[in-house]
Formats: C-alpha cells, sequence, structure tokens
C-alpha cells in the first residue's frame, strides 16, 4: 500500500511538473516580445550607467534615463523615440544655454523671471510638436543646475547633450543588436488580432440578423475592432519608419491597413442591420443561409489570420463565393415571392443594406488575400500565439 501511494504521489508531481512547465512555455511565447524588451531596456541602462563612468560624465542619470526611455517594443519605435528625445534635448540645451549666458539672473526674482521665460515658449512648442517635449526640462536642467553647482550655462547645456547623447546612442545601439524586434512583425500580430476579432464579431453580428442583438454589445464589439485597428496603424507606421531607414525589409503595410479599415467598415454596416432581427418570413428562410455565410466568413477571416502568421498562402475564397451565391439565390426567391414588397420602410432599408454590406466584405475578402500573398514569405514568420488576443 506505501508503494502504491508513493508511486501515485510520485506520478501526479511528475504530471504537475509537466503542466507547470507548459503553462510556463506558453506563457513564455505569448509574452516573448515583452521579455525582449525588459531584457534591452535593463542592458542598455547597464551599459548607458558604464559608459558614463567610465567617461567620468558629470550626471549619469542623465544618460541611464535617457537610454531606458530610447529603448522601444521595435527597432522602429526606438528610432523615432531616440531622434525625438535628441532633438528636444538640443532645442532645450540651446536655448536654455543662450538664456543663461545673455540674461542677467543673480537675484531670485531674475531666476524667477529666466525661468518662465524659459519654460513658456518651449512648453508652447512642445504642445504644438509632442517630439520636442522634453525641451522644456532640458532648458530648466541647464538653467538650475548651475546655481546649485560651479558649472556655467555653456558647461551644462554641453554636459545635458552629451549624456543626452550617449545615452540615446546606447538604448538606439542596444535596440538594434539585442534580440531586436522588428516592427513588421508587430504588424502582422497586430493584424492577426484585428482578424481574430472580425471573425468572432461577424458570428455574432449576422447571428442578430435572425436573434436579434443588443447596441451595447454592438457598440462593444466595434470598439474592440476600432482600438486593435488604431494600434495597428501606430505600428504599422514605425515599420515604415523602419523601411525607410533601411533598417528592415518587409512589404508596404498601406495595404493591409486600407484593406482591414474597409472590412471594418463592412462590419459597421452588417451591424446596423443587425440591430433589428429579420421579419418572421425572412428569419425561416434565410436562417440556414446566413449560417453557412456567417461560417464561411468567419472561416476565412481565421484562416487568413494564420497563413498572415505563417507567411503561408492565403486560403481559397471558394466557400465563401459558395455561401454567397446561395444566399444571393435564396434573396432572390424572396423577391420572386412577393416578401420583399411588404416589409416597412426601415426593415427593406436594413435587408437591402445587409445584402450590400456582404458584396463589400466580398471585395474586401479579396484585397485581403491580395495582402496575404504579399505577405507571403516575407520575412521570419510571426509566433502564432502572439496573435492571440489576450
Amino acid at each position: 500500500m506505501d508503494t502504491f501511494s508513493s508511486h501515485y504521489s510520485g506520478t501526479v508531481s511528475v504530471r504537475r511538473i509537466a503542466k507547470l512547465r507548459r503553462v510556463l512555455r506558453a506563457a513564455f511565447r505569448r509574452r516573448r516580445a515583452q521579455l525582449a524588451l525588459s531584457i534591452r531596456v535593463t542592458i542598455a541602462a547597464l551599459v548607458a550607467l558604464a559608459l558614463s563612468l567610465l567617461l567620468h560624465v558629470p550626471l549619469p542619470l542623465w544618460a541611464v534615463m535617457t537610454a531606458v526611455i530610447v529603448t522601444q517594443m521595435s527597432i522602429g519605435r526606438s528610432l523615432k523615440a531616440t531622434f525625438d528625445y535628441l532633438a528636444g534635448t538640443l532645442g532645450g540645451a540651446i536655448y536654455g544655454g543662450l538664456l543663461g549666458v545673455f540674461v542677467p539672473h543673480s537675484s531670485e526674482l531674475g531666476l524667477f523671471t529666466l525661468l518662465a521665460v524659459a519654460v513658456a515658449p518651449l512648453a508652447l512648442i512642445a504642445a504644438i510638436k509632442p517630439r520636442f517635449s522634453v525641451a522644456p526640462i532640458t532648458a530648466i536642467i541647464v538653467l538650475l543646475v548651475p546655481t546649485f553647482t560651479n558649472a556655467t550655462p555653456f558647461t551644462s547645456a554641453l554636459d545635458r547633450v552629451v549624456e543626452v547623447a550617449l545615452g540615446g546612442g546606447t538604448g538606439f545601439v542596444i535596440s538594434i543588436v539585442l534580440l531586436p524586434s522588428n516592427a513588421h512583425l508587430l504588424v502582422v500580430e497586430a493584424a492577426a488580432r484585428v482578424l481574430d476579432q472580425m471573425a468572432r464579431a461577424l458570428g455574432e453580428l449576422l447571428a442578430g440578423l435572425t436573434h436579434g442583438l443588443d447596441v451595447d454589445a454592438l457598440h462593444r464589439i466595434q470598439d474592440g475592432i476600432g482600438r486593435a485597428l488604431e494600434h495597428m496603424n501606430g505600428v504599422g507606421a514605425e515599420a515604415e519608419r523602419e523601411r525607410s531607414a533601411r533598417l528592415a525589409v518587409g512589404p508596404d503595410t498601406a495595404p493591409l491597413l486600407r484593406t482591414l479599415l474597409r472590412l471594418r467598415h463592412d462590419l459597421v454596416m452588417v451591424g446596423r442591420a443587425a440591430v433589428s432581427p429579420l421579419p418572421e418570413g425572412f428569419r425561416t428562410r434565410l436562417e440556414l443561409p446566413l449560417t453557412r455565410v456567417g461560417a464561411a466568413l468567419t472561416d476565412y477571416l481565421r484562416t487568413s489570420r494564420t497563413a498572415l502568421l505563417a507567411r503561408n498562402a492565403p486560403p481559397s475564397l471558394e466557400s465563401v463565393e459558395s455561401a454567397l451565391q446561395a444566399y444571393a439565390a435564396e434573396v432572390a426567391a424572396l423577391r420572386r415571392d412577393g416578401f420583399t414588397m411588404s416589409l416597412p420602410v426601415d426593415a427593406a432599408e436594413c435587408f437591402f443594406a445587409l445584402g450590400f454590406a456582404l458584396e463589400q466584405v466580398r471585395d474586401n475578402l479579396k484585397d485581403l488575400q491580395r495582402c496575404v500573398a504579399d505577405w507571403a514569405g516575407s520575412s521570419t514568420p510571426a509566433n502564432p500565439d502572439n496573435g492571440q488576443p489576450n
């Protein structure tokens, strides 16, 4: 009995360890990009501190902070953060240094006046051009540091530029050489999340035509897709920045984004038609064709998502075409039987808007098919787990 219990306990322990390993492995795959970013940020901070101490930089703090700030999720984002931070620092240092040299501020009132003259215009510029958001901070440092040390405004400005250049250069180089994250991979993962959300949304929206759909649920679906597209738009800009700087090679992200935006508009039209369920006679005749259309469309979106992540050829549209043709044939039969003549105006508008929306979906899926073909084999496949919604 004791032998059996020991064996059973050992088996349970092995199973628990194996399960824990699977969970940890899945979590690692899902958060691989975030883990890589944390490693890059840590190494950038350590290297910036080491270089600052080696070069005897007056305030290593600013070099370390700059290295952390410019080390971003993708190379394109790091490139933008580096240039923006350097531009803001250089502008703030020059302006603050000139004020410190040429404007007397020996009294407290003079210092308050000088600080206001330095901060006000730079804050306005930063509000208009966010890339200069660090300029007011730099000017403040350049002006106030000499009041607590023996440095001159010119020396303070020069030190600030050197510290930021050191930190910015360190962060950018680390972003390129250590576990680099290409924005094109992030574009694919973002597009995969959008396609997955669209597939779920289409299923719920088409089901709403026969069973009704809650307006709050409709808004929640559309808002979720909108946020995902907004994120993809930002990542796409980073990818194009990488391509312009020749730091990465990949397809133009604009066609894929445009296609997903058009599909989102199609979903909006389907959603408007799905707010009110179809009349009883229409539900009876169209429930099965609509179910088949929904299944074909959701399956195509999910298969396209998988193909995009794996850089495979796009799936065939045959099942979508077949389902839409069957739906169109049943709609034509309803019109021949005179069903559409008895529809109220509002219901008729929704019914025919649905037909138009489904035609637009078919056309835009053809564009999606071309986009997936363009991305096929373009670069290293993304991890499919990263495309899963959280």
